[in-house]
């Protein structure tokens, strides 16, 4: 593993670490890609498709069971 010195302390990191552990001085410039990689793995999943699909279906059952009930009734 390689290391480096920190510029603000000196004192030995990895180059692969987001951060000194030391002094907490950012090692890389943290982008919105940055984060979205590290800590949403689902980042393909669009939320506004699966809400709206569920709610179709939702809506889909009910109107078959209110068509049961009223048959049936």
């Amino acid at each position: 593993m390689e290391k480096k010195k920190c510029p603000q302390c000196k004192n030995l990191i990895s180059k692969t670490s987001p951060t000194c552990l030391y002094c907490g001085r950012p090692n890389k410039f943290i982008t919105k890609e940055y984060v979205n990689k590290k800590w949403n793995k689902d980042n393909n999943i669009n939320v506004f498709d699966y809400i709206f699909i569920n709610k179709y279906l939702a809506f889909i059952l009910l109107l078959i069971l209110t068509i049961v009930i009223i048959i049936f009734s």
